[in-house]
């Protein structure tokens, strides 16, 4: 009986080990999470499954095109996945030709589906305070972020991680690349 014990708490503690480790990698390195709808085409699509690099902005600040997480603010336990368009201290503005400026200058970039028709808070400047940033959804007439109330700026503290790996579907399965 004493060998059947020795055992049992051998076993205890080791699935005890993997909970914790579990654990702590989910809280602190990355997790999974999953795309809701189709504001990052052609980018992410609905029901893609991501693993969310939670780390590396322990070491650095978001970059511009970061692909990045954050939470609804209704506390619904959903999360935005929108690409970092403006950063701290600069002014982002976007006018009624779709065109996105960045300190007055126009951001060259190519990840917008399609032409912005609707550059909502946006054809007024926004100036962004520290720790803060102006998100876009790839799918641009299609998407809630920074321009409009519901998302509006993203504070540092709020952004969770930044998108890494599509694990699902297997076929396109690989790195959330920023690229441009």
């Amino acid at each position: 009986m004493n060998e059947k014990l020795k055992e049992i708490l051998s076993m205890s503690l080791y699935l005890l080990g993997v909970l914790i480790i579990s654990f702590l990698i989910i809280r602190f390195v990355g997790q999974r999470t999953r795309v809701n709808g189709p504001s990052m085409m052609n980018t992410l699509y609905d029901g893609d499954n991501l693993i969310l690099n939670k780390i590396s902005y322990n070491f650095h600040d978001p970059e511009r095109f970061d692909v990045v997480v954050f939470p609804f603010r209704d506390k619904s336990g959903k999360n935005y996945i929108k690409r970092v368009i403006g950063l701290p201290g600069e002014t982002v503005q976007i006018d009624y030709d779709g065109n996105i400026y960045i300190n007055g200058e126009v951001l060259d970039e190519s990840y917008g589906r399609e032409i912005i028709k609707d550059p909502g808070n946006a054809a007024e400047p926004i100036s962004l305070g520290e720790g803060e940033y102006f998100v876009l959804g790839d799918n641009r007439n299609n998407s809630s972020d920074s321009r409009f109330d519901e998302v509006s700026i993203v504070k540092r503290k709020e952004i969770l991680g930044k998108a890494w790996l599509r694990i699902w579907p297997l076929s396109s399965f690989g790195l959330v690349e920023k690229g441009n």
